[in-house]
């Protein structure tokens, strides 16, 4: 039986399934081999020789394959179909023609196909070619730029940046995107003006809504009402005259469906739509692919292949009729940079199967597949057919004009499936209007006094009938970015390809440089700091033309238009003489340049207009960019005798101290510190280097501290009395959290018992606390005193070994146990929306990592190589 190779046992299940016995189908489980993270890895002057290496997760995997090449001489590399796909063949076909496994006889092929279906899977094993150099060269290329940035410009870092984590070619330019809006953001100077709306009724009674567009014969434009004073002469104005209709103007409009999905208008969608992140869509998008539900997710196409247009107008015009199927097939064309065309759009398989009918019961890949089903119909449909009417309306003698905008809908066509969404609300007036007549007198209707009220005395002006308004208006900052916003930009730049957009935004916030909260990006001091260091010292590796050129230069090396290797050396020479001119630089001299480069942000001017760089505290000394192992502040360059500090954000930032009062003599601060907020007494002094400190435990808000609850915090451990048999129970915070500490005379050492509420420090009394303690030396090997932890969600049985399978809520947060395998849930996955299925997958990829590690773990290898020796020996 050929031995078939895909990457996961999911995709190896469902082409199992259409391939039958005649085949042997195994997953490698990703890339099998990669660089070690070591220094020479890439040989720079050995014309950028790579060693490579099989890791310890996947030696199993490679076994498996080669033990199955031993019944069967044919090899079948079906992996994705794309540059990592081909990657992860060659990889395979190296590793096992280096263990001989591949011998010349050996059959090896490569096939591909962008949905697994019986019938696309049948078709690619009847159209067999080799393994794409070419595709190959891109990835090594990439792979080698990766690892010659990371591994050179991350420890320049590390010297020059203590607390600074690493660089990586494309994360670091995608941090700089983030920071600059941030900058942006921070040097915005809101600009004041109004705006002036009247409420109007026809003949017959029916009202809307027009605004204030021409005044004193002179057109308004959006800042032309500057203050209050301006707006209430306006409104006085519009007031006092009598209004008619001096047009009415209906206009034809249509909207066409928007392109099927790719890669990143997936990841915007399903972002602005559900909140998910771009590594929440890809894995729900990678289920439903190696599920045969959808076409591969990876792409930066949206041409979709002639069988599946008809099938999706067939669709259409079951389900919603013929109208709404238009005359001739909808063709896309990707205006993106460096799209592939050949790559096909994301759709479903089968056109016909919407998300009710699908047999899916996780809520993440339902709600995805409804989204691709509803947006590839969509793309084929019908416009939707418009009418905007634009009417004017003014005084005779046409010193005021209103205009009021509307349209009805005559068609709906796609958008009777579906509607993009969008980024930001667009001002857009869409509302229907009433019949209006030109030349007919209107008057004004006392409606606007609740908007009035809604906005304030000082945001608003209305007139005594209460139907014309002013309202007040401040010009916004631009947008912090969603991971939906900061994908599209980063496509609109040619930065980055559909494969790395999620590991990317991924990597910027496991490093901490970027946080997100409420669904926008924000850089953390330290991420700040690294972007602005690259700034001044590797600006061209950070550019947005040069990243995206280079990403140009890959494609043309992937098309077979230039040679990977003359890439590299251009790169290498240009990028090692920036690394040796840093080689000399001091911390000092860095933190001189950042400090100068970020001064209008550090220190903004003030209200009283002192010196923005005199510290608050001491009133002398000066104020200077300092870092740590967590990051960039500001401190006081009096440093020891003055010890203010503040985050990079300024005054009030989060992390910024507080004063919450005084004890006596001593000062209670609130400070943030590595591992979190906590309360200290005094401050540390040369003479005093390690004052009383308490963390906030688990569940405390910062916020929320006040000089009773700091005190409180500093007076543990708590000693809760004498125990009847001697010695004294203390409660305390410890790293797992609360406890109850107690030694006996006769024993060597105290006893802890976990307790389950932060409160129980400070309110458990004696005989709980006593009960708990003899709890915990009858079952002295069990952590704490509670009884066998109940799950958070039972899953039933294992489908094929058996055994109950349940959510559990362990230290380092919820996991799936079953039997004695224990696995870690992905952070963006709660236990309510785990499934039966979704476990399996889990247990069965933690059984196979368990299980290399122990095997590698054993490693007595010389009793191992003694054993041949003697039976060489014998024979």
């Amino acid at each position: 039986m050929p031995v078939v190779v895909v990457e996961s046992p999911a995709k190896a299940k469902t082409i199992n399934k259409y391939l039958g016995s005649n085949y042997t189908v195994l997953a490698s489980y990703g890339h099998v081999r990669d660089l070690p993270a070591k220094d020479g890895s890439v040989d720079t002057e050995a014309d950028f020789g790579m060693t490579w290496e099989v890791g310890n997760d996947s030696r199993k995997h490679v076994k498996a394959i080669a033990d199955a090449l031993k019944e069967d001489n044919a090899l079948i590399l079906a992996t994705d179909p794309d540059r990592e796909g081909e990657a992860i063949s060659w990889h395979l076909q190296e590793a096992l023609t280096k263990r001989r496994s591949i011998k010349k006889d050996t059959a090896v092929s490569r096939v591909t196909f962008n949905a697994i279906t019986k019938e696309a899977v049948t078709e690619a094993m009847q159209n067999p070619r080799e393994v794409d150099m070419p595709l190959v060269e891109a990835y090594l290329a990439r792979r080698a730029l990766d690892y010659l940035v990371g591994f050179n410009l991350s420890p320049v870092l590390w010297r020059k940046l203590p607390g600074a984590r690493s660089a990586g070619r494309v994360q670091s330019v995608c941090l700089r995107l983030i920071v600059e809006r941030e900058m942006e953001i921070e040097a915005f100077n809101a600009q004041e003006y109004w705006s002036v709306r009247a409420q109007m009724a026809t003949p017959r009674g029916q009202e809307f809504e027009a605004r204030l567009t021409v005044l004193g014969g002179d057109k308004l434009d959006k800042y032309s009402l500057k203050n209050s004073t301006a707006a209430e002469l306006a409104v006085q104005a519009v007031a006092s005259r009598q209004l008619s209709v001096l047009s009415v103007e209906a206009k034809p409009a249509s909207r066409n469906p928007s392109a099927p999905f790719m890669t990143s208008t997936l990841q915007q969608e399903a972002s602005r739509k559900f909140g998910m992140g771009a590594r929440q869509t890809m894995n729900a998008a990678q289920r439903l692919y190696e599920a045969g539900h959808i076409t591969y997710m990876r792409t930066d196409g949206i041409d979709m292949a002639p069988e599946a247009v008809q099938a999706a107008r067939a669709e259409i015009e079951t389900r919603y009729g013929a109208e709404y199927v238009p005359s001739s097939p909808r063709i896309y064309k990707n205006k993106a940079k460096n799209a592939q065309e050949a790559h096909e759009c994301i759709r479903p398989t089968d056109m016909s199967r919407d998300a009710a009918s699908l047999k899916v019961t996780d809520d993440d890949q339902r709600k995805l597949y409804d989204l691709i089903w509803k947006r590839t119909l969509s793309c084929q449909m019908e416009g939707a057919r418009l009418e905007r009417t634009t009417v004017e309306i003014g005084s005779d003698d046409k010193q005021v004009v209103l205009r009021a905008t509307g349209q009805v809908m005559l068609f709906d066509g796609f958008m009777r499936v579906y509607e993009e969404g969008r980024d930001d609300v667009a001002d857009e007036d869409d509302k229907r209007l009433p019949q209006i007549m030109e030349g007919e007198a209107l008057k004004f209707a006392s409606s606007l006094a609740a908007q009035a009220d809604k906005a304030g005395k000082e945001a608003s002006v209305l007139s005594k009938d209460g139907a014309v308004l002013a309202l007040q208006h401040h010009t916004q900052p631009p947008p912090r970015y969603t991971e939906a916003t900061l994908v599209k930009r980063m496509e609109e730049l040619g930065i980055g390809r559909p494969s790395t957009y999620a590991s990317v935004i991924t990597t910027i916030q496991d490093r901490e440089y970027v946080r997100k909260d409420k669904n926008r990006l924000f850089p953390e001091d330290k991420g700040r700091i690294v972007t602005i260091f690259l700034l001044n010292f590797f600006r061209k590796y950070v550019g947005y033309e040069f990243t995206a050129n280079l990403e140009e230069e890959l494609d043309d090396v992937s098309a077979g238009q230039r040679d990977y290797k003359d890439l590299l050396g251009k790169f290498w020479r240009d990028f090692s003489a920036a690394i040796s001119e840093t080689s000399d630089l001091r911390i000092t001299e860095v933190l001189d340049v950042l400090d100068a480069a970020l001064a209008p942000q550090l220190y903004p001017p003030r209200e009283d207009g002192s010196d923005p760089r005199i510290c608050p505290k001491c009133g002398a000394g000066q104020l200077h960019l300092k870092t740590s192992r967590t990051g960039g502040f500001v401190g006081c360059g009096n440093y020891p005798e003055c010890t203010y500090t503040r985050p990079i954000a300024g005054e009030g930032a989060d992390g910024d101290e507080r004063l919450l009062g005084m004890d006596g003599e001593d000062e209670i601060h609130l400070k943030a510190g590595r591992f979190g907020p906590y309360v200290q007494r005094g401050e540390a002094t040369p003479e005093n280097k390690k004052p009383p400190r308490a963390s906030l435990p688990k569940g405390w808000n910062k916020d929320d501290m006040d000089l009773e609850k700091a005190l409180t915090l500093l007076s543990l451990p708590r000693q809760i009395g004498d125990h009847p048999e001697g010695g004294v129970i203390s409660s305390n915070f410890g790293r797992f959290g609360p406890y109850l500490m107690h030694q006996m005379p006769e024993e060597e050492k105290p006893v802890y018992a976990n307790l389950k509420d932060p409160n129980d420090v400070f309110e458990i009394g004696m005989n709980r606390a006593v009960e708990l303690l003899a709890e915990k030396r009858a079952n002295p090997g069990r952590r704490g005193s509670r009884a066998a932890a109940k799950p958070l969600k039972e899953l039933g049985d294992h489908p094929d070994s058996g055994g109950a399978i349940n959510i559990m809520d362990g230290r380092y947060g919820p996991y799936v146990k079953w039997e004695k395998v224990n696995a870690t849930l992905p952070k963006d996955v709660e236990p309510k929306d785990v499934t039966i299925e979704m476990a399996v997958e889990l247990i069965a990829e933690k059984s196979a990592k368990g299980g290399k590690k122990k095997a590698a773990a054993k490693k007595p290898a010389a009793k191992k190589k003694a054993a041949p020796k003697k039976a060489a020996a014998k024979d």
